[in-house]
């Protein structure tokens, strides 16, 4: 066998949703914060993106995520996100499944009964507590960025004609929110594909509708980049079905941590939940994150709040991924019966 390039991966997922972590085979992109390295990365690696998460190597339904020096010296690592079509600068599902990889790999030292370190992550530092016992990370707890909620009872145009109401909040990426409920659906695994075409229609809507909305203090960060569809808020403490769906049209198998996070900044803004408070997010496959308003904030001047999210991940396997020089598909395909009619498997940088 010939190899043009070696890349090793663990295979890992938090709560159903793949995760997985490049721990060699890449270098670094240059920068000077994790933020200008994912950038970096973008402009000029976006090939190896493809080469991992597009067919015949990748799915639709994987993320994969590089290990980077952090350039914070209160971190222990950082790390590059990597979704079907976008760099998110945070999210839950794969920063649990990089802390999982982390430890479990003995790449940052193991502590039982908890193990605390902070991540470098492009949206900014994240703090993490693993529940550790036996050598297994039982759980991760990540303290999340500051999050908000952007605009509230927004009408959005759907392309069918429909109208219906949004809220916009950044909970690490940008969110639409949608009570699917209202719509008649009814958050089931059985709706997988309706709610997925739904979901991808209001994404495209609200980009084309809201093109200015952006994060209060970074505006590289910009557009509704993934929508949440839930289901109505029961109050505190209580539990709420949920799924996000990520471009190009398929629902997070997790119940989602920066969705979660966007979710308890609305519910902040409409003094519906307040600081201590907690709230249960159930996926369509029945797993669940449970999130905590753990202190208020400001963010561009603006209230805020910091969530932490709490969910677990399990190592899958571990891959040696090649490039064939003789390989007709480097960097991958992508057919619409499963990647929907979305942009092909390019690129959508919130910069852009």
């Amino acid at each position: 066998m010939q190899a043009r390039r070696v890349i090793q991966v663990v295979g890992c997922h938090a709560e159903g949703e793949i995760g997985d972590v490049i721990v060699g085979g890449i270098l670094p992109p240059p920068g000077d914060s994790v933020f200008a390295m994912m950038q970096a990365f973008a402009r000029e690696q976006d090939g190896l993106r493809r080469f991992l998460l597009c067919e015949p190597r990748g799915s639709v339904a994987r993320h994969i995520n590089l290990i980077v020096p952090a350039k914070r010296p209160d971190c222990a690592a950082g790390a590059i996100i990597m979704e079907p079509t976008e760099y998110p600068p945070m999210s839950g599902s794969n920063t649990i499944c990089i802390a999982t990889v982390l430890l479990e790999t003995g790449m940052v030292a193991m502590v039982e009964p908890e193990t605390r370190f902070r991540l470098d992550m492009p949206g900014g530092p994240v703090d993490v507590v693993a529940r550790c016992q036996n050598g297994k990370c039982r759980s991760v707890i990540l303290r999340n960025v500051a999050c908000q909620a952007l605009l509230l009872d927004q009408k959005l145009r759907l392309g069918d004609g429909r109208e219906i109401v949004i809220d916009i909040a950044y909970g690490g990426m940008i969110y639409a929110l949608v009570d699917a409920t209202r719509l008649g659906l009814r958050l089931e695994a059985g709706e997988a594909r309706a709610l997925a075409e739904l979901g991808e229609a209001v994404r495209v809507a609200a980009r084309a509708q809201f093109p200015d909305v952006a994060h209060p203090e970074n505006p590289a960060i910009r557009g509704v980049s993934i929508v949440q569809l839930n289901a109505p808020f029961a109050g505190p403490g209580t539990v709420a079905r949920n799924t996000c769906i990520v471009a190009p049209g398929r629902s997070d198998r997790s119940p989602t941590g920066t969705g979660l996070s966007a979710r308890l900044a609305v519910l902040h803004a409409r003094g519906e939940m307040t600081l201590g408070d907690s709230l249960v997010h159930e996926s369509l496959i029945g797993s669940r994150f449970r999130g905590v308003i753990e202190e208020e904030a400001q963010l561009g001047g603006r209230p805020a709040i910091i969530p932490s999210i709490e969910g677990r991940g399990w190592i899958t396997g571990f891959h040696h991924y090649v490039l064939d020089p003789s390989d007709p598909y480097p960097e991958g395909y992508v057919l619409s019966d499963t990647w929907g009619v979305g942009d092909g498997g390019r690129t959508m940088l919130s910069q852009e």
